[in-house]
């Protein structure tokens, strides 16, 4: 059991400093002038594809469900975040206060989303949770379309027609302008902020893996009737991974709303080809594989901006790459290839390890 626990803890290790080297390599990179604008550009939603990969695997891999609405949760906490930054700009000047207050407020808020919408949704499985949950999406993105928020002296105001039927007065403020969004969010996000968000996800997602709680929810994937059978309790376990992966979700949506000047709700940022790129990093990444999610996010979403010099040949080399690591993954001859591999690697290191006299 000893050995067990040091095995985890080296596990856990290898993958937290993988993401600090990383950080540390990209800020002596900053600080030599050798990294080009469209890199700087790429950091920070480096940093938030791969909390939302390593988010949707707690929910896929770990506790074996389908959901394809990871883009709705983030969308909810992009605007809870944003929303909540601009209501406090007076009680609270400092950027970096209010951007604290809106990881909050945002994860929570997205928290509760994944545990009303899940309450129902968990019920059923498979494509039908997959249906569900993306309908939930795309819902959330539209209602947050036809939205629109004021503030005046007397409170705030709500409306899903215009601007003009919030009845604000003079001195009032539209905060949230329906498809056009909310403007004039603090650029706050950077990448610094972004490393330590991410590895806030990953002590919270490999904590939760390795405790009992985590062995439970794997439980319920493998077997559930043998789960409840030895008394787990089933709905409890589930909501708690789903309302988890969505409060991470939302962190994210903040943490991408501050990285723009205007959120909006277009599909491009929270549509449902958002939430199947998550889930590509996933299944690449590897289900149930944490550290493989983070380095599939971080290559897939830099890899088509690096080869944007190629102009039409990125996306074809983009392809060749997502089928090559799906084949590296998950074909049984790789698979087979990489344990004769790593057992070499181990009876060549038992045997050069010096014999005791």
């Amino acid at each position: 059991m000893k050995v067990k626990k040091n095995k985890i803890l080296i596990q856990n290790g290898i993958t937290y400093a993988m993401v600090i080297l990383f950080w540390a390599v990209i800020q002596l990179l900053l600080a030599g002038g050798h990294v080009s604008s469209l890199l700087k550009g790429l950091l920070v939603p480096l940093c938030i594809y791969a909390i939302l990969a390593v988010s949707l695997n707690l929910t896929v891999g770990i506790l074996g469900e389908l959901s394809l609405g990871h883009a709705g949760f983030m969308c909810v906490g992009a605007f809870t975040g944003a929303f909540v930054t601009r209501c406090m700009e007076a009680p609270l000047p400092s950027v970096g206060a209010r951007f604290f207050l809106a990881l909050l407020v945002g994860s929570a808020v997205a928290g509760v989303f994944g545990i009303l919408i899940g309450i129902p949704v968990l019920r059923l499985k498979g494509d039908y949770l997959a249906i569900v949950t993306l309908a939930f999406g795309e819902i959330i993105k539209n209602l947050i379309n036809v939205m629109f928020i004021g503030r005046d002296s007397r409170g705030f105001h709500f409306s899903i027609k215009d601007t003009l039927s919030l009845g604000l007065e003079a001195d009032g403020e539209v905060i949230v302008k329906g498809a056009q969004g909310i403007t004039g969010t603090p650029r706050a996000a950077t990448f610094t902020i972004g490393i330590l968000l991410l590895l806030l996800t990953l002590v919270i997602v490999l904590n939760l893996i390795n405790s009992r709680t985590g062995r439970a929810i794997m439980s319920i994937r493998d077997n559930r009737i043998a789960a409840e059978s030895i008394g787990i309790n089933i709905t409890k376990y589930k909501l708690m991974a789903f309302s988890i992966s969505a409060a991470l979700a939302g962190m994210a949506g903040v943490l991408y709303a501050h990285s723009l000047a205007t959120l909006a709700a277009t599909s491009a940022n929270f549509g449902y080809n958002k939430s199947i790129m998550i889930l590509v990093f996933v299944v690449l990444g590897g289900l149930g594989n944490i550290r493989g999610s983070v380095i599939a996010a971080i290559v897939l979403t830099a890899l088509p901006e690096l080869l944007r010099g190629l102009n039409d040949y990125r996306m074809l080399i983009y392809a060749i790459v997502l089928i090559a690591m799906m084949l590296f993954n998950s074909s049984p001859k790789a698979i087979e290839l990489r344990s004769v591999v790593m057992d070499k690697i181990r009876r060549g290191q038992s045997g050069s390890a010096p014999k005791e006299v």
